[in-house]
């Protein structure tokens, strides 16, 4: 009997019984034509499932009853059961335990398919087995080379792979081996923003559930966090740069226990090493032997100062790893040929603001590697410059969804998102002043599915650690007078189809006459190779 045509036998009051009158008196209101028994019979087939209906003894019962005595006598023999005397009764007595021969018999007779279940042992000679963290094999080859680098006299490597290479991914794995070969130790991750570090043990956590070989503590340092790092053992720390230098200060002994527990320490945008307030964090940590582990796209502090460049490399004992992928001689080409990295397409904003560089602008930028803030806060001021972004910011959301726009301070970015909102376009502003529950709502909104387009103006936020991979164009207002911060704006933009991003990519910044400038982050991938 199919169960399909059996269920057109059931009255309105017993389908009420089953789909609840609450249900009923509610399709009522909206349109009584909702409650006609054709239609409560076909809800009924889409809400439950046959199985479902007849593993509910009272609803079973129902449907026994509706049964004609010749049905009811033939699922009695079929049960092997007597068919004299009250079958209906009969029935209702079996117990029908699921996957049992009576459920079975019941769902044939019903005409509803039964799973044969069979302990029979099928012999396979071979079999792929997949994983749920795998790397791909130039990742692999990176994590051998580093190994040797890592764990031989001098302890310090940095691994250089390009923005959407798996940088992240490749450390974990390096990471959760050290555990697995080290118990119990502590491993400390140090990043300078929140971002990259709720990053970081997320994708820990998410690896070591895979990886990992016992439980263990992952402890978030960072923020308004009050745990004691000292007494850790076996542990996995991210802790903010800013977070642990100020416990340096405070509490010498503790983060000297700190550094007698850890083996190894990682540095995030390991480019920042040197600076002072960081260089003094790192050389206390691995001062009880640990090794450092460096992790960066751009391996260099500058774009042409190569004594702070040499700088780094003589920190990091000038050992480091750089991804190679055979048959490309740039890694970047490869990934932008798998769909990894999507197609860049550069579109230049030229402005002929009339600035130029006094001799004193030119001094700072000589010594300190970028265009001062009053330079900075004299060119965010140029309405005719801030016209022309915005009219370029009406041309750009009409073919895209994700928009990125870097402003020059924190001023410009609230000013800028303040005119494209009075253009009617969905622009929000994210600055170091912006409230933290603020801003987590508008990057929330950024990466949702929302169907509008969004830009989102920002300074000194966006840079690293944010990783938004629909985001689809970048607009680079300020002057890009550091090759490794062009790099890392550029890099917000450009995730390929494979990372969850787009096809095509489109970076447009703002060109100055006579003012510093860079182009494709490709070229600059090896640009520091002569100081390693």
């Amino acid at each position: 009997m199919e169960f399909e045509k059996f269920i057109t036998r059931l009255d309105e009051q017993l389908i009420q019984k089953i789909v609840g009158r609450s249900a009923i008196q509610i399709l009522n209101s909206l349109n009584s034509d909702l409650t006609r028994i054709s239609n409560l019979q076909s809800i009924l087939l889409n809400i439950y499932s046959p199985v479902e209906l007849l593993q509910e003894k009272k609803i079973r019962n129902e449907f026994i009853d509706i049964l004609k005595k010749p049905e009811a006598e033939d699922l009695c023999t079929s049960l092997g059961k007597s068919t004299t005397g009250d079958v209906y009764s009969t029935l209702k007595t079996i117990r029908f335990s699921p996957k049992s021969a009576e459920w079975n018999t019941l769902l044939r007779f019903f005409e509803i398919s039964v799973e044969e279940e069979t302990d029979e042992f099928v012999f396979v000679s071979s079999k792929n087995v997949e994983v749920n963290y795998a790397l791909f094999k130039h990742q692999r080859n990176a994590i051998k080379e580093l190994n040797q680098k890592l764990y031989s006299g001098n302890k310090k490597a940095m691994l250089h792979m390009p923005t959407g290479s798996g940088k992240t991914r490749t450390a974990m794995n390096v990471i959760c081996n050290h555990f697995r070969l080290t118990e119990p130790t502590v491993v400390i991750w140090l990043a300078h923003t929140e971002e990259l570090c709720e990053q970081a043990a997320s994708e820990f956590e998410r690896a070591w559930r895979t990886l990992g070989d016992r439980e263990l503590n992952v402890v978030r340092y960072w923020g308004n966090s009050q745990e004691d790092i000292s007494n850790l053992k076996d542990a996995f720390i991210v802790g903010g740069l800013t977070k642990v230098f100020n416990l340096l200060k405070s509490d010498a002994a503790k983060i000297s226990k700190l550094g007698s527990n850890c083996s190894l320490v990682v540095m995030d945008e390991a480019h920042m090493a040197i600076a002072p307030t960081f260089k003094l964090n790192l050389q206390v940590l691995i001062n009880f032997g640990a090794s450092l582990l460096g992790l960066s796209a751009t391996p260099g502090r500058t774009w042409n100062d190569i004594d702070a460049d040499k700088e780094l490399a003589k920190f990091f004992n000038r050992q480091k790893v750089t991804l190679k992928v055979e048959g490309y001689e740039n890694p970047v080409d490869y990934l932008v040929a798998e769909k990894y990295l999507a197609e860049v397409q550069n579109s230049p904003l030229l402005y002929q603001s009339g600035f130029t560089i006094s001799e004193r602008d030119l001094e700072y930028l000589q010594n300190n590697f970028h265009l001062s803030d009053s330079f900075l806060k004299k060119l965010s001021e140029d309405q005719q410059r801030n016209i022309l972004i915005l009219q370029k910011v009406d041309d750009l959301v009409t073919r895209h969804k994700r928009i990125i726009l870097f402003a020059m301070n924190v001023e410009h970015s609230n000013l800028l998102a303040t005119c494209l909102q009075a253009r009617g376009i969905n622009a929000f502003s994210i600055t170091s002043k912006t409230e933290s529950t603020q801003r987590k709502s508008l990057i929330d909104r950024f990466k949702s599915d929302e169907d509008v387009p969004l830009v989102l103006c920002n300074y000194g936020i966006l840079t690293t650690g944010f990783d938004a991979p629909k985001t689809s164009c970048a607009l680079i207002s300020r002057p890009t007078d550091s090759l490794v911060l062009y790099s890392q704006m550029v890099g917000r933009a450009i995730r390929g189809t494979k990372a969850g991003g787009n096809e095509t990519a489109e970076i447009v910044t703002v060109i100055d006459s006579s003012l510093p400038g860079f182009d494709a982050v490709a070229n600059a991938f090896f640009n520091w190779e002569d100081v390693w």
